[in-house]
């Protein structure tokens, strides 16, 4: 039986698992409630404009770092 090895280790996908989360968390805060047909002035607030697409940013880079990552050899 052939040792088949993969390119990314269990320490890029755990890695990876957390990136996904903190993206998935920045969409979660871009979500809100809306209420109708009339105006919500919420959909301005500085959660949504502001924050969630900065973690969601930060999401996706930590997930470029993780596939880029290589542990040090002892």
């Amino acid at each position: 039986m052939e040792n088949k090895r993969f390119t990314l280790g269990k320490i890029n996908l755990i890695l990876i698992a957390v990136g996904f989360i903190i993206i998935v968390s920045g969409f979660i805060l871009m979500t809100g409630s809306t209420s109708g047909v009339e105006f919500n002035p919420d959909i301005f607030s500085t959660r949504r404009i502001t924050v969630a697409p900065i973690v969601s940013v930060i999401g996706f880079i930590f997930i470029i770092f993780a596939i880029l990552y290589k542990p040090k050899v002892k």
